[in-house]
């Protein structure tokens, strides 16, 4: 995926808002350096260059292969990236969003919205994808489904200019998933208060991470920190 673009529009906030279609990204993601002076001439467009931030650059990069594939239907990314003109539902539009992009990867399904959510600091919604044989699209520990959830987010909030959270599930994974981890952290949550010895759970993403330390946030007798760097960053459960 480009990490920079140059592009022109009448005004400066044109040129911008072209550039930022083109990287899929909104103003806060973008680095963005004037080419020319700004001219009253009407014929002489304004000139930007928009370079996503390096901070960045490894999602992007990791999530490229997945919405260049859904660009890649005829019309998909005027689809996605149009940003409609006045404000729009956003479970509306991340709904849309979402089927466009499953359609351009090929992927048959549905896309189903969840709103009766359990946690208070989780998200608004949830956008659950329902088919047969979705495997494809969670991935290796859950990789392909977070940068499929990354990318839909980044163009909804691109369309609604909105910040309102939402996940990406398929067929109740990430729920099933949740309950696993909830249940591990406290199994092992006991064995910690028992042996008065600490314990390191493999290797999770950040997400995960999370779960394992809302879910021993509370504990009368353990607490929680996580070790190492990276993919191999990991929850280590210990006396308080």
């Amino acid at each position: 995926m480009e990490k920079s673009v140059k592009s022109a529009g009448r005004t400066v906030e044109d040129a911008i808002q072209t550039g930022l279609a083109e990287l899929v990204a909104t103003r806060d993601q973008v680095e963005v350096e004037l080419l020319n002076s700004v001219s009253d001439d009407p014929e002489r467009p304004v000139l930007v260059q928009l370079t996503l931030r390096q901070d960045l650059e490894p999602i992007y990069e990791t999530a490229a292969p997945l919405l260049s594939t859904a660009a890649a239907m005829p019309g998909a990314r005027t689809a996605i990236l149009e940003t409609p003109a006045e404000p729009q539902d956003v479970q509306s539009v991340a709904k849309q969003v979402l089927e466009t992009l499953l359609r351009g990867m090929g992927i048959r399904s549905q896309v189903v919205i969840h709103t009766d959510l359990e946690t208070e600091d989780g998200p608004a919604f949830v956008l659950d994808i329902v088919g047969a044989d979705l495997g494809i699209l969670i991935g290796r520990r859950g990789e392909t489904l977070r940068d499929l959830e990354y990318i839909a987010r980044l163009i909804v909030a691109s369309k609604t200019r909105s910040n309102e959270r939402f996940s990406v599930d398929v067929e109740g994974y990430r729920s099933r998933r949740e309950r696993v981890l909830r249940e591990l952290a406290k199994r092992m949550a006991d064995r910690v208060k028992q042996s008065r010895q600490p314990i390191t759970l493999e290797a999770m993403p950040p997400n995960e991470r999370r779960i394992v330390h809302v879910t021993l946030k509370e504990h009368p007798t353990v607490k929680t920190q996580s070790i190492g760097e990276g993919e191999r960053r990991r929850v280590m459960i210990l006396p308080k």
